[in-house]
């Protein structure tokens, strides 16, 4: 049942608040004119709890919402719920469907599935850290938890990486107990090659990650589980401020013993944008950052994570140098704007790269106005900015290259292509597909493609160009 209006939290409030129906729709209301090289799908997830009520952002089933592009024209608009079991059992707890005492074991095909849906080796997965991947089809119907062939023994992070180079899938998984963490590699045709337990002093939330061409390069947080405040009914995670945050960087074939560990400032890694090697020796990781309000004591980053800010402050693009040939760390922030969900174009993951774009980033439910900017991390970081009138939002942009893939053809503009986000206008209370020019982020946008309903704001998304995004099924491996 719903909470009372007065009631609200922040995370079901406005355009946070969950959306009842499932619905196909056919979009005809264009502003602007869609590029008729995009050609493929975009997709974003996010929570939506099924009975109208989560207790956390983080707990809202998930939902995906699909947006199919080809020839200048919007084809179809679908939103579904993944059919996990916690959707098959609406307001049954987590654990309880989870944990089996008899056996001391979890089953983690129970999960929310909420967070990002990315593609790869012709699969379409529905991902939250706490669980299975689930498989897709391209009209977004679900199959069912994929475990690449059975291989697959713990949770995968909602933030894996494909290697541009070799098309492999790169990711991880934590859990809560040991071991706490496990690296995963798999070939681009989807098989996993390796599984690599990765020691840890803790069970830490550990939600991203970032890969080079050669390296790995872990998070361990000072948000760590607290088992006793979940068993007295309260959040599983508090700030350690006693927990020290560090970085690892491991080869991308190595194992637990040739992880160097970077002693670095008090914070959480809450996204990557990139990182990368500079030379033998050096490894460059930008990303965002949530700083300890006061320090990083417990008080602070408690109430700040009951809003959503986990760190205790508001996060903020930031970058760390690691020199694996002294262990030195130089770190610091790239901006002081707030703003979240960082993407580069998808070619440049584990590669140098210049440009970055985030979405602003407010603790508000009706945010007065939202921003996307750019980041040209050759020109000291120069922020440019894209302003959508007011009561409009917006979440993260997706890169799109010119020609509707994913990333620019090799030797081609890093910017040449498009920002995709889904936004909302408040006074029509009904959603958009914003469609913006990566190289001049300012000027007014190249289409805004209306929906007769609303896309609640969610997480994370991927374009999926056409090929995989075609609606005939039997296409689709399973």
């Amino acid at each position: 049942m719903a909470a009372p209006a007065s009631d609200v939290p922040l995370h079901l409030a406005g355009n946070n608040a969950p959306v009842a129906d499932e619905v196909t729709v056919v979009p005809t209301e264009v502003e602007g004119s869609i590029p008729g090289d995009l050609a493929g799908l975009f997709v974003r997830n996010g929570p939506n709890p099924r009975t109208g009520w989560s207790s956390h952002l983080f707990e809202g089933d998930g939902m995906v919402h699909g947006l199919a592009l080809a020839g200048g024209t919007a084809r179809w608009y679908r939103n579904r719920y993944v059919r996990t079991p916690l959707y098959q059992h609406p307001g049954v707890a987590r654990h309880a469907l989870a944990f089996d005492a008899a056996t001391n074991r979890v089953d983690h095909r129970i999960t929310t599935a909420n967070t990002h849906v990315v593609a790869h080796a012709g699969r379409l997965l529905a991902l939250e850290e706490g669980g299975f991947p689930y498989l897709l089809t391209p009209t977004l119907d679900t199959v069912g938890p994929y475990t690449f062939g059975g291989a697959l023994r713990t949770p995968m992070t909602a933030h894996p990486k494909v290697c541009p180079a070799t098309g492999e899938l790169l990711f991880f998984g934590y859990q809560l107990r040991p071991p706490y963490l496990t690296y995963h590699r798999a070939s681009a045709s989807g098989r996993l090659l390796a599984s690599v337990p990765v020691t840890l002093p803790a069970a830490t939330m550990m939600h991203d990650f970032a890969i080079t061409g050669t390296r790995v390069v872990f998070a361990d947080s000072p948000i760590v589980f607290d088992p006793a405040a979940l068993a007295a009914g309260g959040g599983p995670w508090r700030w350690d401020a006693g927990h020290q945050a560090r970085l690892g960087v491991m080869p991308r074939a190595g194992g637990d013993g040739e992880v160097r560990w970077f002693d670095v400032e008090p914070g959480h890694l809450s996204h990557t944008a990139n990182a990368y090697d500079r030379g033998d020796d050096e490894v460059l990781v930008t990303g965002t950052r949530l700083a300890p309000l006061d320090g990083g004591s417990s008080t602070a980053a408690a109430a700040a994570a009951a809003a959503g800010g986990f760190g205790g402050g508001l996060p903020t693009l930031y970058q760390w140098r690691l020199d694996l040939a002294t262990g030195a760390v130089r770190e610091g922030p790239v901006d002081d704007t707030a703003a979240e969900y960082p993407r580069i174009a998808e070619d440049r993951v584990g590669r140098s790269h210049r440009y970055a774009y985030a979405a602003s980033f407010v603790l508000d439910a009706e945010p007065d106005r939202a921003a996307v900017h750019r980041y040209d991390l050759a020109d000291g970081a120069a922020r440019s900015s894209h302003h959508l009138p007011r009561g409009h939002t917006c979440g993260e942009a997706v890169f799109v290259a010119s020609g509707g893939a994913a990333s620019p053809p090799e030797g081609g503009r890093e910017d040449d292509g498009y920002l995709l986000s889904f936004a909302h206008d408040r006074g029509r209370g009904t959603s958009y597909l914003l469609v913006l020019a990566a190289d001049d982020i300012g000027a007014e946008p190249v289409a805004r493609v209306h929906l007769p309903v609303r896309v609640p704001g969610g997480f994370h998304g991927s374009w999926i160009p056409d090929e995989m995004s075609d609606a005939s099924v039997s296409r689709f491996r399973s």
